[in-house]
């Protein structure tokens, strides 16, 4: 698991195991994901996607608490997995990130609470999977515009964008900063932490002298 320049954000690259019959590999590994994070992915939902080249779906993101954490995989074909920092007060809010999933690399990428979410499919199909420590639920849901100017995300040229028309009328994150909708750094940083507590909590192990959770 390696950390990406916006907290919160992880890149597993996974061991492929190749021989004549094919490869194995552990796309995802609970103990390695909590080592790093400082707490558990309580895994709530998992989701599939399938999208045609040029599908952009995103920047997707929940109210926190309790927000959703993912851990994204692309299983079939190749999307640009983007993440942004919208956490009111983080000396990163603005900021975005992105990493190349795809069926080669077999790369996951672990997304907590309170960061904006989303991807654009650059094979002709890709099939992603993600894990969800939240259920879906519509009211805690919202979006920002994934072409807002002001955000600039560097969408790779030459694939025009595909969107829903409620990704199409998402706000700016000017707008949805205006109006409220945004997570703020703070709780986010407070979410965190009581992940991090109720993981110990649940672990007697890892209440023993001299051991201590990693922080985010």
């Amino acid at each position: 698991m390696e950390p990406l320049s916006i907290d919160g954000t992880w890149c597993h690259t996974p061991r492929i195991h190749a021989d004549p019959r094919g490869s194995f590999l552990e796309s995802y590994r609970a103990a390695d994901l909590e080592e790093s994070v400082g707490h558990r992915l309580d895994l709530a939902q998992v989701n599939c996607s399938v999208s045609r080249r040029g599908v952009l779906r995103g920047i997707h993101f929940a109210d926190v608490p309790p927000g959703q954490a993912k851990y994204v995989t692309c299983v079939s074909g190749a999307v640009l997995d983007v993440v942004v920092d919208i956490r009111v007060g983080s000396p990163t809010f603005g900021r975005w990130e992105s990493v190349l999933l795809d069926d080669e690399s077999r790369r996951g990428l672990y997304v907590a609470e309170g960061l904006g979410h989303g991807f654009l499919t650059l094979s002709e199909q890709a099939t992603v999977v993600y894990l969800c420590s939240r259920p879906f639920a519509p009211a805690r849901e919202h979006g920002i515009h994934p072409l807002d100017p002001d955000l600039g995300i560097g969408w790779p040229a030459g694939v025009e964008p595909i969107l829903s028309d409620k990704d199409a009328a998402a706000p700016t994150l000017k707008e949805a900063l205006d109006a409220g909708l945004l997570p703020d750094h703070g709780a986010c940083a407070a979410h965190y932490a009581d992940l991090a507590a109720s993981g110990r909590d649940r672990d007697p192990a890892a209440r023993a002298p001299g051991r201590a959770a990693p922080s985010l």
